[in-house]
């Protein structure tokens, strides 16, 4: 969108303003013709940005993968447990639940403001903020001398991770063109997956040590990452759709430009312009609010609904049971080095899936590999429950061969989650919401995941607990009941944005397109950027 180009129409007559439509239109045929590799040769520069912006989510998930795997290493169990037998430690269900929430509850708080804060500074602003904040705040673990203390820090860090959580998912979704957008929302999952192998590999190396730097070595590893992404974010671009919703039209050309390459070939950035302007004010004709309330008014109501629900499945689906991995495997009976082992496998095999969603994105979209990625996992987790069932009257060399067995099967779960729900999640939630609504849809609906985590946490201890329920491998009968019911949500709700624009999203759900018409639905483009009938003079 040409700055004062596109301003000066706006502003002047009616065939001026339809001057404007016009090129919007224009530019809305031509990013549907730009395909992949014309969009990789275009915005190389806004892919490099994107990238490295979601970096801060490895820092994320090591340190969330850290705590749940802390509860499965004898010196942490040691230092902040109790001795429930000669030699064995644990850390007490409730407090296990209390440290994996910590961060959750301070999430949501970071969450809530990145709505406000990220909207009025800008994501540049606020990501620098956060990491800063997150560089002090590491302190706290890393000098816990007890486990109050560590609760506190996984509260108060958790504050700058929720605003990693949605902005760097937003940021994504902002800068990148329709064919782009997937690739570069599903990178936010890799970099998730990152840190938790990260995490693993670091924990099995710390394996051996009976000291206190067993963990807190873990901990000082994370002061590896604020410094250098605060001095490469400092020079980031802003997203052009953020400055365009403030009407600093000038500057969002200005990082238009920044965020393509320098020949932009068959490239217009006053068209591109164009489109966000037009794009924006078709929403605020509709009806589209600012404010957190607004999510749930009108269209948007259904569209906060959906992106939050698609969040919350992750947790449905038994995701729960990942991220206490560690400890799953040593509970359904593997030597404590093997439960490492099998848990540095399963994010490798992650990390693999991500790159195979990719390769199937293009293919098959989003919804259908959603679908079929929920059915997988709900089987999967249904059978890890009958061998639990199978394991009560096993004999002891029976027990080892099932508890492997479980193992696999995590993998396995591992593996389909990653290629379908891990990754695709990301791409829903962040193409769903409304322009004007993006931040604060993405917000809500990661801020419902929180909660619904929060619930994973408090019940998978229990679940997964020797001293408490001691359910082993049967809890996968309980996740495995919860997927199903998302199976039957996904297909009946969610849609299919692959190859849509904003602009036809926006229409497709203003007309209250079914879910499952979404990909046949035709969107007759002129009549969607129609300017209300001038007055007639009297």
């Amino acid at each position: 969108m040409a700055s004062a180009h596109v301003e000066d129409k706006m502003a002047t007559p009616r065939n001026q303003q339809e001057d404007v439509l016009e090129e919007a239109n224009h530019a809305s045929q031509r990013e549907h013709e730009l395909t992949l590799l014309p969009s990789l040769r275009l915005y190389p520069k806004a892919i490099a940005w994107s990238m490295f912006l979601s970096l801060a989510i490895i820092m994320e998930g090591y340190d969330m993968k850290l705590m749940g795997t802390f509860l499965a290493a004898p010196a942490f169990q040691k230092k902040y447990g109790y001795q429930y037998k000669p030699g064995k430690y644990q850390i007490t269900a409730a407090w296990q639940a209390g440290l994996n929430n910590g961060s959750s509850v301070g999430s949501i708080i970071g969450l809530l403001l990145n709505g406000y804060v990220s909207e009025r500074f800008g994501f540049r602003k606020t990501m620098l903020a956060s990491l800063a904040l997150i560089t002090v705040l590491i302190f706290i673990p890393f000098f816990a001398p007890s486990i109050e203390v560590l609760q506190v820090g996984q509260v108060l860090m958790g504050i700058p991770w929720g605003v990693f959580q949605t902005l760097t998912t937003s940021y994504a979704a902002e800068v990148a063109p329709t064919h782009l957008r997937a690739y570069l929302t599903t990178y936010v999952n890799l970099c998730w997956v990152l840190g938790q192998l990260l995490a693993s590999g670091v924990l099995r190396a710390m394996l051996n040590r009976t000291d206190e730097w067993s963990y807190r070595i873990p901990f000082a590893l994370q002061w590896m990452w604020p410094i250098p992404l605060m001095i490469g974010i400092a020079f980031t671009p802003e997203s052009p759709w953020w400055l365009v919703r403030k009407n600093r039209l000038d500057e969002a050309k200005a990082a238009l430009l920044r965020l393509t390459s320098s020949s932009r070939i068959e490239f217009d950035a006053d068209e591109a312009v164009a489109l966000m302007v037009v794009t924006t004010e078709n929403e605020r004709e509709a009806g589209t609010g600012v404010r957190y309330m607004d999510c749930f008014y009108g269209v948007d109501r259904r569209r906060t609904i959906i992106a939050c629900c698609v969040w919350c499945i992750q947790i449905l689906s038994g995701t729960g049971l990942r991220i206490y991995s560690t400890y799953f495997y040593e509970q359904a009976g593997l030597p404590t080095a093997s439960a490492f082992n099998m848990t540095i496998v399963q994010y490798a095999l992650g990390i693999v899936g991500v790159f195979i969603a990719w390769a199937m994105l293009p293919r098959f979209g989003r919804r259908t590999l959603y679908l079929w990625g929920l059915a997988i996992l709900a089987v999967t987790l249904l059978v890890i429950g009958g061998l639990g069932v199978a394991e009560d009257s096993a004999s002891s060399s029976q027990r080892t061969r099932l508890a492997w067995a479980v193992g696999s099967l995590l993998l396995v779960y591992a593996f389909f989650y990653d290629v379908t729900i891990g990754p695709v999640c990301y791409s829903l939630v962040a193409e769903i919401p409304s322009v004007q609504l993006r931040t604060k849809s993405i917000v809500l609906a990661r801020a419902s995941y929180n909660i619904l985590n929060i619930i994973s946490n408090i019940i998978t201890p229990y679940m997964l607990n020797p001293s408490a329920w001691n359910w082993g491998a049967k809890a996968g009968f309980f996740y495995g009941g919860t997927c199903v019911l998302s199976v039957v949500y996904a297909y009946f709700c969610i849609p299919e944005p692959t190859g849509r624009t904003y602009g036809e999203l926006n229409v497709l759900f203003q007309q209250k397109v079914s879910a499952r018409k979404f990909t046949s639905t035709q969107v007759a483009l002129p009549g969607v950027w129609e300017l209300p009938a001038e007055p007639k003079n009297e």
